[in-house]
């Protein structure tokens, strides 16, 4: 059973950076994709980043491109996201989410892409305002 638990959320004024990072159990980076989300209240839970099994490739959705860098720590079992020049849209609760997969298969920014994955954290507030 994987377990996800996501922290370094918070506030931040506009142009500024946080790290927030994903624990993981049960989680093998060779076995699973991993990915981050989204959400605000009343909207989709969107994909922001994913990352591959394996060799880790990252994708990114248009939106958080140059601005966010999405890494794992295959020793410390952690993921995380890096989130600079951040801006008041990029308000929500952000949560790690995972995958059992066997191929470069890394569903993010598809209808229904949040739907591919089995395994949720249970989200940390990233709050951009001035």
């Amino acid at each position: 059973q994987v377990q996800l638990v996501e922290s370094g959320g918070g506030s931040v004024q506009p142009g500024g950076s946080l790290r927030l990072s994903c624990a993981t159990s049960g989680y093998t980076y060779d076995n699973y994709v991993i990915a981050w989300f989204r959400q605000v209240p009343g909207k989709e839970r969107e994909g922001v980043s994913c990352i591959t099994r394996g060799d880790g490739t990252t994708y990114y959705t248009e939106a958080v491109k140059g601005r966010f860098t999405a890494s794992r720590d295959n020793a410390k079992s952690t993921l995380y996201l890096q989130m600079n020049r951040l801006k008041p849209e990029d308000t929500a609760v952000y949560y790690c989410a995972a995958r059992r997969e066997n191929s470069a298969y890394c569903p993010l920014v598809t209808s229904g892409a949040k739907d591919e994955y089995n395994y949720w954290g249970q989200g940390t507030q990233v709050t951009v305002s001035e």
